[in-house]
This record gives structure tokens, sequence and C-alpha cells, in this order.
């Protein structure tokens, strides 16, 4: 049925009545009423999605509201479903929204998880985050994961099969990192914005995903860093690594490309004259590295180094976790095939400084 309220996305071409009509019937579920949450549920709520579910326990508190811009200083140490149900209501009275004021576990996740089309992962702690990817993939429920630090963001879609395979979480990271690896916003702090920016992405791969309009992340991760804006997407080969432990995961003549190393194999190579380092991680990023045989080439810069004649034999390619240097390293495999020897340092910084 025709709505005023939705009547700018109606006028968009490829949009119409029929696109509206599918929001209306799709049942959404955003675990985690934080900083990715809110922007997320405000924007799926105004398109007019008919039933949205929205999972949290915690409740409002001051250090929330900088990002969080869905409650208000009068509403620190209330729940934040009740409140986030209670403003989306008063937002569009058109569509459902249901609170679960619950702590996602092994016990009720998978009794939520059948009530809803597509998920949105919002939550800010591995331990709910792998348990949210593998129960969607049981049950083969199309999951949006969104993530946030500092200043920079990643967005992606899992559990959609394009004809080669449905991606998931442990494909990109296999094993949770050990807790001391990977700061929270809590230690390693965010700017405010950010959340905003990459929740409201969240909501669009739902939207798009639910209509079939454009082309969503699927089988790809977005990351985008908000201080150069620079943005790249790596694409993720399903099956590629879940199925593997971390002694297991393919070697460089099993996938056809780089290497991935560890701390220990990198320390003997550093030790051939031939070998060189490149850091692709942006220039505000800690710890700063210094030393004979690296380089820094931020992400944001790399086109320009693959435009030169790089003249070691052995390349090593590194970031603060191992992911986005992943994508260099297949770059640089692209263009020097053979001729050199390209290594990807598994886990990143944090885990060879460990």
């Amino acid at each position: 049925m025709y709505s005023e309220r939705y009547d700018r996305q109606l006028r968009l071409a490829g949009f119409g009545l029929q696109a509206q009509e599918k929001l209306g019937e799709a049942r959404v579920l955003v675990i985690g009423a934080g900083g990715l949450g809110c922007p997320a549920l405000q924007y799926l709520a105004a398109a007019g999605i008919g039933n949205i579910g929205i999972a949290d326990d915690d409740t409002v508190s001051l250090s929330n509201l900088h990002r969080q811009i869905l409650y208000l200083t009068e509403d620190i140490g209330r729940s934040k479903v009740q409140v986030a149900a209670s403003r989306l209501d008063k937002m569009n009275p058109e569509v459902r929204i249901r609170p679960h004021e619950l702590r996602i576990g092994k016990e009720n996740i998978v009794s939520l998880l059948e009530d809803y089309d597509y998920v949105i992962d919002g939550t800010d702690n591995f331990q709910t985050r792998y348990l949210i990817n593998d129960s969607c993939a049981l049950l083969a429920k199309p999951l949006v994961f969104a993530a946030i630090t500092g200043f920079t963001g990643q967005l992606a879609i899992f559990n959609i099969d394009l004809g080669d395979g449905a991606a998931n979480y442990r494909d990109i990271f296999p094993l949770p990192p050990a807790a001391s690896e990977v700061p929270n916003c809590a230690e390693n702090g965010v700017i405010g914005v950010l959340p905003g920016i990459i929740g409201t992405m969240a909501a669009a791969e739902v939207i798009k995903l639910i209509t079939g309009i454009g082309e969503a992340l699927i089988n790809k991760l977005l990351q985008l860093d908000v201080l150069t804006w620079s943005q790249h997407i790596l694409n993720i080969r399903p099956g590629s690594l879940s199925s593997s432990s971390p002694s297991e995961i393919p070697s460089s003549s099993d996938r056809g490309e780089y290497t991935d190393i560890d701390a220990a194999e990198m320390e003997l190579l550093r030790q051939q004259a031939d070998t060189l380092i490149i850091d692709v991680r942006e220039r505000h990023e800690q710890p700063e590295l210094k030393g004979e045989h690296i380089r820094q080439v931020p992400m944001s810069d790399f086109q320009d180094l693959l435009s030169e004649d790089i003249p070691a034999t052995h390349i090593i390619v590194m970031c603060q976790h191992g992911l986005r240097s992943r994508d260099a390293a297949e770059a640089l495999q692209e263009k020097y095939g053979e001729k050199k020897q390209i290594y990807n340092l598994r886990g990143g910084i944090v885990r060879w400084m460990k």
C-alpha cells in the first residue's frame, strides 16, 4: 500500500511500490543497540522495514552518548532496548518493533534467529561475534557484519551463495584472537561519527538485499578509513579458511598465490639481504615501525608502489592484523608472478609484537 511517508524512495528508478512492499514484509534482527545498531535501527525503521527486532542487554551510559545518538542524557541507566523501541515506534508507528532484552548466548540464539530473515551484527566482542556468525551459517541466515575501531570500519555480507559458495566470518578469521590482540572501543577509542557511517551503510546493505537493487557486499569485506576516506574491498573466498585450523591454512602452492607466514618465519626472512618488508598501515597507526628493509606504503598510496620495480626478491607485506596486507600481497603477486616471493604476515603486527 502506498504511504506518503515513503514517497521519496518510491520515486526512485528501479525501486517503486514493489520494493516498498518487500521492505514491509521483511523481518530484520539487529543484534547490539550501540554505536552501530542505533543508526542502522533508525534508518531501517524510517525506510519501512515491517518487523524489526532489537537484541541487547545493556543500559545507556554517559560514555555512549557521543556516538549512540538514539539516546539522550535523561536515558542514562535505562535499558537500551526499551529506549530504542520506544523512540523507533514514535519515529515510525507503521512498523513493528520487537525488543529482546537479553544477552545473546548458545541457549537462546537459534530460537531468536528463527524469527527473522536478515541479521545485522553490531556487537563489539569476539565471543558473541563468532556465536552469531556460526549460528547464522547453520541456519543459512543472511548476515550483515559491521565493526569499528579508532578511525576505521568494516562491513561485509555473509551466508549468501552466488554460485561458488557462501562465505562467513571464519573465512576471514578462522579462530577468535586472544583478548590482548585486538582492543575494543573502550580501550582503543572510536571517533563518534564512524559508527554512524558504518551503521547506516549496514542498513543500506539490508535494504539492497531485501529489494534486490544494486550490488551488495556479498562475499566481500569493505574497509573504510574516515581520516583519509581511503576504501578497500577485499574479496572473500568461501570456505577457504573456515574449515582449516591455523596449521592447515592453504599454502601458496595450494592457492596459486602469495604465502602466509608467521612471525618466526618472517624473522628468518628478515636476515636475508634481498628481503623488503612493506607496512601498508596508514601513517597515523601505531606502533610506528622503523628499521632496515622496512618501508611504509599506506594502502591509500599502494597503487603508486605497483608502478615501481621493486628490486627485492622476497617481499613481506604486513598491517595491523593481517587483513589489509592480504589485499596488497594479492596485488603484488599478480604483478610479479613467479619472479618474486610474496608473503603476508598472518595475524599482523599485533601478533608479531606479542
